[in-house]
């Protein structure tokens, strides 16, 4: 850990060349590099890669390539630079598949509604007659969203990082008392399926990227590991 690998620095810094990039250009780069829901007029196929390296905030980008450091590394050094880019961008895709579903789910119920009843999308006050507002927020909301991150990746990682070394110790932040990944990473996936399926929230974050990059990750190392992959397929 006390080396940064050649992969995750290229990958940390090209994150934040797409951070200050993104803040010079501002709206434009989100118009182009962010994901949009794949029906709507702005979304590019490229986007499923572009808005890995795309960043709302300075703490999302420092939290994200902290993890992508910290997690990452032994991982990289573990595979090798093709088996890690290969398993980061899978997962990456996965977590934008999965949350693409959920959005695509909260905005066919609202097609589903003007369809059964024959109604305009441009009288809301009388969708709102067949459908709960919160149904409708959700609908809009997912048409609209912009997608940015590399959570879904990382928490890829995380889950290979757990799988891999189970007994490593994390310190929480809150409260500050260490715990085994094995236990930390699935607390963690937990508390996304509890805020991504309950009202509760906590910011605008695409729980279920989260949970797809995870499931992801997941499914990979388990199919490694039983299929015992030889490393020098990844040379």
């Amino acid at each position: 850990m006390r080396s940064i690998p050649e992969t995750i620095k290229q990958l940390i810094i090209i994150n934040v060349i797409f951070y200050f990039g993104s803040q010079f250009l501002g709206d434009l780069s989100y118009d182009i590099l962010a994901l949009h829901y794949f029906e709507n007029d702005k979304f590019l196929i490229s986007q499923l890669l572009t808005h890995m390296f795309m960043h709302g905030s300075p703490s999302h980008i420092l939290f994200n390539m902290f993890g992508l450091w910290m997690f990452g590394s032994p991982l990289e050094q573990m595979w090798g630079r093709q088996k890690f880019l290969f398993f980061y961008f899978s997962a990456g895709l996965g977590a934008a598949a999965l949350q693409m579903l959920v959005y695509n789910i909260n905005v066919q119920t609202l097609y589903d509604v003007i369809e059964l009843n024959n109604l305009s999308l441009s009288d809301p006050g009388m969708l709102l007659n067949y459908m709960s507002q919160n149904d409708y927020n959700q609908a809009i909301s997912s048409f609209n969203s912009v997608m940015v991150g590399a959570s879904g990746a990382i928490y890829g990682v995380l889950v290979a990082f757990a799988f891999s070394f189970p007994n490593s110790k994390l310190m929480l932040l809150f409260p500050p008392i260490p715990i085994k990944a094995k236990y930390f990473v699935p607390l963690l996936i937990l508390m996304d399926l509890f805020f991504g399926l309950s009202s509760f929230s906590i910011g605008s974050i695409a729980h279920f990227a989260h949970i797809g990059g995870a499931l992801i990750g997941l499914v990979m190392v388990l199919y490694w590991k039983k299929n015992q992959f030889n490393s020098n397929r990844w040379d």
